[in-house]
Formats: structure tokens, C-alpha cells, sequence
């Protein structure tokens, strides 16, 4: 077994991820000024709903979610009741007609590819091409190929290791009954290799697709752990899960789809696990307020242009795990602006 699987990192590598979690997010903001002149159009109104600003711009209403969100967090606008108005740094600096407005500061990005990227995601809730193929799929689609796939599991492996290493310390209790987790779209199954290496008792399955499911293999034999590790090859979606596990895990799987998915994924996790089995969902999350964190709103903004989803808050997944028979425990932060809840089937 390998030791670099037992030893958590001394440091928190959160600055780190944020340099490149972050890159979206000057694009989306310049959009909303120089493209949309948002802030001042609220400004004019004295508050405005998200069905108003939906409707006057044709907007989308998972990337608007996404963006006032964003300016939110970043202290541009303020919700209350269901109303957006503007802050005081919102008013003096993002309204054109203010002496302090900081809007040509950001002509020189409204026009570039991200931008124009950003803009196509606001208008028609459609994933831009970033990093995925030249024919222009999005990211999921990118990843059934196999040279694309293997670049972007080593990206989410590398940082993985730390990130599991802290879920399994922190779930330790939770897990202590567990005989069998079934990471659905593991990945590389840095996850579960990170579980079952700290956790003796413990066993995994890794569901994953054709070709990562290869590279999943690859990974848990260089860890050493393939007689504590299955992986099988499936679509989460449209292929039964593998039987006998007692906890589902899904780490940065949810983020990556809007809510139709993910009440199709819970379901099929109620019904894979028995009364009084457990699930952990691990990944970047809202406060319920979506009004931060700040790293993770910018995140948001990355995932609403490659994926077909956005980072949630606790609230909104405790709605979808209640729905489906489970009771949900509270959250807990991890490391690098992550954490996890858990939940226990009825």
C-alpha cells in the first residue's frame, strides 16, 4: 500500500487552486458590465427580482443564478427577499453614469474568446468550449475521448491526493459502520484508494465510464490496492449500479449537472443502498445564502461554462436527499475551499 495515501499535507493548498478556480470570473463580471450594463439598469430600478432580470436581458436562469452569485459574494449586490439591489461599492464603481465608474478598466476582456464564451453561457445555458475538443463538445462530451480524458483525470488526481487524504480523516466516524463504498464517478479513484488506504475495514467500487474506467485501473494498481478496489464500467446514469455497498460517494460529481440530474442520481442512490446505509457528497459548496464563499462563487463560474451544472449549497441538496428518504447531517469544511455532507437512509 502506498504511504503517500496516509500522510495528509501540512499546508492547505486553497491559494493555489483559486489562481485557476478563479479564471473565469473576471470574463463573467466584464460581461455583466460592458455587455449587459447590469449594475446599471438595477440601479436605475432601485432593486430588481432574478425573474426581471431573466426576462428584460434573456437570460438563462441556471448561469444568472451563477453570476448574481458571483456579485454577491464579491459584495456587488445584496438580495433581500427576493430583490437585488446594489451595494455601495456596486453603485460608485459599476454604474456608468457614476464619476467612479470602473467600467473601461474592463473593455480591453468584454470581447475576448472567454468573454464571448461567458455571454453564450448567460443567453442560451449552453457549456462553452473551453479546454474540451476542437470540434467544439463540451466537457462531457470531450471526456469519452481518451487522450482528453487522461489529461483531465491527472488534473482532478494531483489535486485528489490532499483533498482525500483530509474526506477521509474528517469522515473516519461516519465510515466506522461501513463495509463498502461505492464512488460513483470516481475518476481516477483517488477517492476511494485515500478511504480504503486509511480505513482497513473498508472496501470500494468505482463506477466510471469507458475510457476513464481504464485509467481508474491503472491508478488503483500503482497504489497497490486492486484486491481492496473494483472497478466497473458503466454510465451513472443509464446503467445499473454495482450491489452490496453500504455508503455512496460522490466527490465533484454533482457540481457538474443541473437539478434534473441530480435528483436522477440521488434516486438511484436511495434505491442502491439499504435502510441505514450512508452518503457522502464532497465538493465545493455554497453558504445557504449563496453569498459566498468568494472562491467558491468564482468556481461556480468555471463550472457553469464547461459543465452543465454549478457549485449548490447545502440547503439545496438537503431538499433533493430529503425528497428520497434520507435524513442529512450538517456540513463540514475539509481543505483548498472544500468540504462535504452526509446523509443516512431511512
Amino acid at each position: 500500500m502506498s504511504n503517500d495515501l496516509q500522510q495528509n499535507p501540512s499546508t492547505d493548498p486553497a491559494l493555489l487552486l483559486r489562481y485557476r478556480d478563479r479564471q473565469y470570473a473576471p470574463e463573467m463580471l466584464a460581461v455583466a458590465i460592458g455587455k449587459l450594463n447590469l449594475f446599471s439598469w438595477i440601479h436605475a430600478r432601485g432593486s430588481a427580482t432574478t425573474e426581471s432580470i431573466e426576462q428584460h436581458f434573456s437570460l438563462a436562469a441556471r448561469p444568472l443564478d451563477v453570476l448574481l452569485t458571483l456579485c454577491r459574494a464579491g459584495g456587488l449586490i445584496r438580495t433581500d427577499s427576493g430583490r437585488h439591489e446594489l451595494t455601495a461599492l456596486g453603485r460608485e464603481h459599476l454604474v456608468d453614469h457614476s464619476p467612479w465608474f470602473l467600467g473601461p478598466y474592463y473593455t480591453p476582456i468584454v470581447d475576448s474568446p472567454i468573454a464571448l464564451g461567458c455571454l453564450q453561457v448567460l443567453q442560451h445555458d449552453r457549456p462553452a468550449n473551453w479546454q474540451a475538443s476542437e470540434d467544439g463538445n463540451d466537457w462531457h462530451a470531450s471526456m469519452m475521448d481518451e487522450d482528453f480524458a487522461k489529461g483531465f483525470t491527472d488534473l482532478m488526481n494531483c489535486r485528489g491526493t490532499a483533498m482525500g487524504q483530509v474526506l477521509a480523516d474528517k469522515t473516519g466516524p461516519f465510515l466506522a459502520d461501513c463495509k463498502h463504498v461505492l464512488d460513483v464517478g470516481g475518476g481516477s479513484g483517488i477517492y476511494s484508494s485515500t478511504l480504503v488506504a486509511k480505513h482497513d475495514h473498508l472496501r470500494a467500487t468505482v463506477l466510471e465510464q469507458a475510457p476513464v474506467d481504464r485509467l481508474t485501473r491503472d491508478e488503483i494498481l500503482r497504489h497497490g490496492l486492486q484486491d481492496r478496489i473494483d472497478v466497473v464500467q458503466g454510465n451513472m446514469f443509464t446503467d445499473p449500479w454495482p450491489t452490496g455497498a453500504d455508503c455512496v460517494l460522490l466527490s465533484n460529481v454533482l457540481h457538474d449537472w443541473d437539478f434534473p440530474e441530480i435528483r436522477t442520481l440521488i434516486q438511484k442512490a436511495s434505491a442502491a443502498l439499504p435502510s441505514g446505509g450512508r452518503m457522502i457528497i464532497h465538493e465545493a459548496f455554497l453558504d445557504d445564502d449563496k453569498a459566498g464563499p468568494l472562491p467558491v462563487a468564482e468556481y461556480s463560474v468555471l463550472l457553469v461554462n464547461i459543465t452543465r451544472g454549478k457549485c449548490y449549497c447545502p440547503a439545496e441538496y438537503g431538499k433533493i436527499l430529503a425528497d428520497f428518504g434520507f435524513d442529512v447531517g450538517p456540513y463540514q469544511d475539509t481543505i483548498a475551499d472544500r468540504g462535504f455532507i452526509t446523509a443516512i437512509k431511512r
